[in-house]
Order: structure tokens, then C-alpha cells, then sequence
């Protein structure tokens, strides 16, 4: 029996019954449904364990395989070779382009958290504290998730199909052929775009979102100016930004590692695209959430 591991993905030849029939057939990411033994039947309860029992193992392989792939990144970087050209391409098509965007998430976002804190500031006469409760939801926690959430429908879902495509169609096997490694040209300067982007568009949406914020405490709740200033100087620290900043970086690196893998791991022409595409933007949002509440549980 040989075996291939290669990112996660696990294949043994296939074994054969007297019957001529396959009796092993493991693929890295497609799950075989049990069929039941011939004249007999399944019990419903048996048959909820082992849909639970086939998914925990799907979900094992493929986080499996995004840490075998995040490694293979870890490793091409030591010592550092990127292509310089790869870089600065994505960082332009993943970074720039996604501004307007994220400039309008940000903008709602921090003007939304006046809204909600208005009718309680305005109740106790705590005018002074607007700033700081917009500011501190903003920069902690609302806007590195919505901008994450907004780059990985947007960058993560392209990247996922781009790299899919090149799979499908073999290029990716044709840079194996002219021994370029994948991972070195591909892989890498899009991790390295994509961390770096989701931190500058988070700062970038940081700022919009304080600038919206005191636009509707001026123009909804008559706040003046000078007082959203203060409250925000006076009450918010350095850190409450850096936290936003360190989980920004934490969520670049799960949305860059998940669409890679995807990407590369496809199978089944275009219907698998598609669903490669589906499956890393499902994984990048439950990374986000995940990540987010250990990072707030561990950091405070």
C-alpha cells in the first residue's frame, strides 16, 4: 500500500474485493457515504452518529491540511525569497482596490455606534462619554471583524478563485513541471499581501469610523465637536488600538491561509471552484469569530 500526503490531502491505492469493486478509497476533502450492507437497513440513530462522526473528520482533515500549508509558508520563508513583482502586484489588487469599501463599512459602522449610544448618553447627561462608547466598540471589536468580514468576501473569495482556477486547468502542475515551487510563487506573496493589507485597511477604517462617529453626534445629536474630541483623547488608550491592530493581523493570516488552501486543493472542474470558493469564505468567517474571542478572552 503507498501512501501521498501532500497539504493535507491523504490517498491509498484503492484495494480490491473479490468482487473487483474498491473496498478503500480515501481522498483528502470528499467524504464517501457509508453505504449499508446488502438486504439490510441503517437506524436512523446510527445514522445521525455517523453523519456527525464523517463531518468532525472532514473538518479535522481540512484544518489539518491548512496547518500543513501555513508550515510549507513558514518554511519557504526561511530563508526570505519572495517575488518581488508577485508582491507588489497583489498588494496593490488586494490593498488599494479594497479601500472604497472598507471606507464605507467604516464609516456606518463607527456613525451606527453613536446611534446606539446616543439615546443613552443624551438620557444621564454623559455627553462627554459618546466618543469613548463609539471609539471603544469601534477600534476593539466592530472594526477589525466588519473589515475582515468585507475582505474576505472580497480578496479571500478572489484569491481562492483564482488559485482554483490555475488548479483545474493544470497550471499550477505546469510550475511543478518547470520546477517552480508553488508555494514559493504563488502562495507566499499573496500570505504576505494579504497580512499586511488587512492591517493598513483596518488603521485606514479605524480613523473613518471615529471621523463618522463624530459626524453623527454633530448632525443627529447635536454634540459639538470639541466634545467628541475629548472624550475620545481622554478615555481611549493606545492599546484599545493596538488590540484592533494585533487582531487585524491574526485575521490577514487565517483569510490568507484558508483561501490559499482551498485554492490549491480543489477538485472537480468548475462545480469544485465553485465550491472551493464557498468553503474558504465559510472558513475565513468562522476563523474571524473564533479568533476574535480567544484573543479578547486572552488579552482583555
Amino acid at each position: 500500500m503507498t501512501m501521498t500526503i501532500q497539504w493535507g490531502t491523504v490517498q491509498r491505492a484503492p484495494a480490491r474485493d473479490p468482487t473487483g469493486r474498491d473496498a478503500t478509497a480515501v481522498s483528502w476533502g470528499v467524504s464517501n457515504r457509508a453505504v449499508p450492507p446488502a438486504g439490510g437497513t441503517t437506524h436512523l440513530g446510527s445514522g445521525i452518529f455517523a453523519g456527525v462522526g464523517a463531518s468532525a473528520i472532514t473538518v479535522a482533515q481540512e484544518l489539518g491540511g491548512i496547518v500543513l500549508l501555513a508550515a510549507d509558508v513558514v518554511r519557504a520563508l526561511l530563508p526570505p525569497r519572495v517575488d518581488a513583482r508577485e508582491l507588489w502586484k497583489h498588494l496593490h489588487r488586494m490593498g488599494n482596490r479594497s479601500v472604497p469599501i472598507v471606507v464605507l463599512t467604516a464609516l456606518f459602522a463607527g456613525g451606527l455606534m453613536t446611534l446606539q449610544a446616543g439615546p443613552f448618553v443624551t438620557k444621564f447627561g454623559a455627553t462627554a462619554l459618546a466618543g469613548w462608547a463609539a471609539g471603544y466598540a469601534v477600534l476593539r471589536e466592530i472594526g477589525p471583524i466588519l473589515i475582515a468580514l468585507m475582505f474576505s468576501g472580497r480578496v479571500g473569495a478572489n484569491n481562492t478563485a483564482e488559485l482554483s482556477t490555475m488548479t483545474v486547468t493544470e497550471q499550477i502542475d505546469g510550475l511543478r513541471a518547470l520546477a517552480i515551487d508553488p508555494v514559493q510563487f504563488l502562495v507566499v506573496p499573496r500570505v504576505i499581501a494579504m497580512m499586511t493589507m488587512l492591517v493598513a485597511l483596518t488603521v485606514i477604517g479605524d480613523l473613518v469610523a471615529l471621523a463618522g462617529a463624530a459626524v453623527v453626534a454633530r448632525v443627529m445629536l447635536d454634540i459639538e465637536w470639541s466634545t467628541m474630541y475629548h472624550s475620545f483623547a481622554d478615555n481611549l488608550r493606545p492599546f484599545d488600538f493596538l488590540h484592533g491592530v494585533y487582531k487585524a493581523f491574526a485575521f490577514g493570516t487565517a483569510i490568507a491561509v484558508s483561501s490559499c488552501y482551498f485554492g490549491v486543493t480543489v477538485r472537480g472542474g468548475a462545480v469544485g471552484v465553485g465550491r472551493a470558493v464557498n468553503n474558504a469564505v465559510v472558513a475565513s468567517a468562522i476563523s474571524i469569530m473564533l479568533l476574535d474571542f480567544f484573543l479578547t478572552y486572552l488579552t482583555g
